[in-house]
């Protein structure tokens, strides 16, 4: 099925949730005008669903292929990211000082989620790099900065993240690859780099003519756990003196993963150091790479929950043209027997509602998510305390909306859907990882509320819920998700450690589903305002007061039922007996 970008969705949630037109009241973002992020919003769009979409089932059934240590994309693949890097797509939020565009983060959401809906596996080669260049914008010294960042800026090369070993998932502190200063010739001051690191995105392919991953090591004599771990550039080919990637560095691809959905992504097992010296560059100081890796993994969190989006999209887009065209049964009830089409019945209605409801919420989250961002970069601290909180409700909610509504789309289509050639099966199959990469949506609820929950004394969540209950309007439903909300984070301040974990995941998507509920509120009297005043698309802003109030009055109130669950508390969940 093609794929058509929600334009008009995009543009109205930038601008009543985003306030993009106030990021550009400040010099840093002037050139976000009206004009250009309608451009913006427009050409990517256009560009995504002609380049791109056409290959989102090319890469399901055609998969990249590993050989010697090699790994060669799918046919048409490698023109589609030259356009990519033509076109100048990359350089949206890119420093300016290393080519790019320096227009706000925000907007380089809108193209990342045009990418994705239209092939999500394709785009995983988009979503690391920009994490690699605030790496080094953050903690690079400027040498590497001008060596390394404007061939990622422009995606010429691209980057990615190595923190994952064999025996070291989740448990960070318990990789095993070294880092060994070199003291003396010609590469003294880099550090020999050897150990093996699996699940890495796009670690291997033939899209650039050189990969920039950003590997944790640990150095000799340093401490176990995370406190001893150093970050490191390593390039798959070293620079010559022209600049030109000749050198080979001792990266080797072992083999590429076997896997239930993202076909198009190679994800790589990656060997460093065993045939010959693996050579990387220090990011920051030695023994501070968590604080470096964390500007990337924010940023990746965030990307990924925007990757729930773009499968609700694509999802709900494409239940939507089936049970339009799906003919099946007269309506119930009705004295007239002709079969309709399937969009007609009462339940079918109820789950397009519930599709396009959930899409267009986590939507509005991970736009205020990167909004909330960019207003921190230009110096609100307000803001920037609001993106900390954010960022494990949009990563770990917006996925989980992904799954549901992929699911979904699969009931929409009954027998059909289970059929993998509709093709409703491989956004299921897709969205499934998700949920579970940079860091679990389990260990994006401890974070909730182990850390993010005492961020300014507590202030950073209630000043959120407090916002809400304002925003709540015409809504008693939302007034009153809020008040659980506040009920509950009270009653989490004061438990200890394993009853905050026990009900840390109902508390995050009970907390999500109100912030979202206070998005899709400030929406709804938006799109009313704009019907009034007649500014707008009618059939649109119809539709948008439609799927708000859906939201508002069928969705948010189950989400205070959740409070039980968070309030049982450790006591709940006693150790499960073997089967045996």
């Amino acid at each position: 099925m093609t794929y058509i970008a929600p334009t008009t969705e995009q543009l109205f949630v930038l601008n009543h949730i985003a306030r993009i037109d106030a990021m550009a009241q400040y010099e840093r973002f002037a050139a976000a005008t009206p004009d250009m992020v309608e451009a913006i919003v427009t050409g990517i769009g256009d560009f995504a669903s002609e380049v791109y979409a056409p290959l989102n089932r090319i890469g399901d059934t055609d998969n990249p292929k590993w050989e010697d240590g090699r790994v060669t994309m799918p046919p048409g693949f490698r023109e589609a990211y030259k356009q990519f890097v033509d076109a100048g797509w990359g350089t949206i939020d890119g420093p300016v000082e290393y080519g790019g565009q320096g227009l706000p983060f925000t907007l380089a959401t809108v193209v990342i989620e045009a990418l994705g809906s239209a092939d999500m596996g394709f785009t995983l080669c988009n979503i690391l790099t920009p994490g690699a260049i605030h790496a080094l914008m953050a903690y690079g010294t400027e040498e590497q900065r001008q060596r390394w960042l404007p061939k990622l800026v422009t995606g010429e090369w691209n980057g990615t993240m190595n923190l994952t070993e064999p025996a070291a998932g989740s448990d960070v502190g318990a990789l095993r690859s070294t880092a060994e200063k070199v003291t003396d010739g010609p590469n003294s001051g880099l550090y020999r780099i050897k150990g093996q690191k699996i699940f890495i995105t796009f670690g291997e392919h033939d899209l650039t003519d050189n990969i920039v991953h950003l590997v944790l090591a640990r150095t000799p004599g340093a401490p176990e756990g995370t406190r001893g771990i150093s970050l490191f550039l390593v390039p798959k080919y070293r620079l010559d003196a022209n600049g030109k990637p000749t050198i080979s560095n001792g990266v080797r691809c072992a083999s590429i993963e076997h896997k239930l959905g993202i076909h198009g992504s190679p994800t790589a097992v990656m060997i460093y150091g065993e045939d010959e010296d693996c050579l990387g560059e220090i990011v920051g100081e030695e023994m501070g790479g968590m604080r470096a890796m964390f500007v990337m993994m924010n940023n990746a969190r965030l990307m990924v929950g925007c990757q729930g989006v773009q499968i609700a999209e694509r999802a709900t887009q494409q239940a939507q043209t089936f049970a339009a065209e799906r003919v099946q049964s007269a309506l119930a009830g009705s004295a007239d027997r002709t079969p309709v089409t399937i969009d007609r019945h009462p339940d079918v209605k109820r789950m397009l509602w519930r599709m396009r409801a959930q899409t267009e919420a986590a939507r509005a989250l991970i736009y205020y998510a990167a909004a909330q961002t960019d207003f921190g970069k230009l110096g609100d601290e307000a803001a920037a305390l609001r993106a900390e909180i954010l960022i494990p409700l949009a990563k770990a909610h917006a996925t989980d909306i992904g799954c549901e509504v992929a699911s979904v789309g699969i009931q929409v289509h009954g027998g059909m859907g289970f059929i993998e050639e509709t093709g409703a099966a491989q956004h299921y199959r897709d969205a499934r990882i998700a949920p579970i990469y940079e860091g679990t949506n389990g260990i994006q609820a401890a974070d909730l509320v182990g850390r993010k929950l005492g961020m300014a004394g507590g202030e950073g969540v209630r000043s959120l819920i407090a916002d809400i209950a304002h925003g709540a309007g015409d809504f008693p439903e939302l007034a009153d998700l809020a008040e659980a909300c506040a009920a509950v984070t009270d009653w989490l301040e004061q438990a200890d450690m394993p009853d905050r974990l026990a009900g840390s995941y109902p508390y995050l998507t009970m907390l999500a589903t109100a912030t979202c509920g206070w998005l899709m509120a400030l929406q709804h009297q938006g799109a009313r305002a704009a019907l009034d005043t007649g500014d707008g698309h009618d059939a649109f802003l119809e539709a948008k007061i439609a799927s708000t109030r859906f939201y508002l009055q069928q969705i948010v109130p189950a989400a205070r039922g959740l409070a039980a669950s968070i309030l049982a508390g450790d006591a709940a969940l006693p150790p499960i007996a073997s089967a045996s």
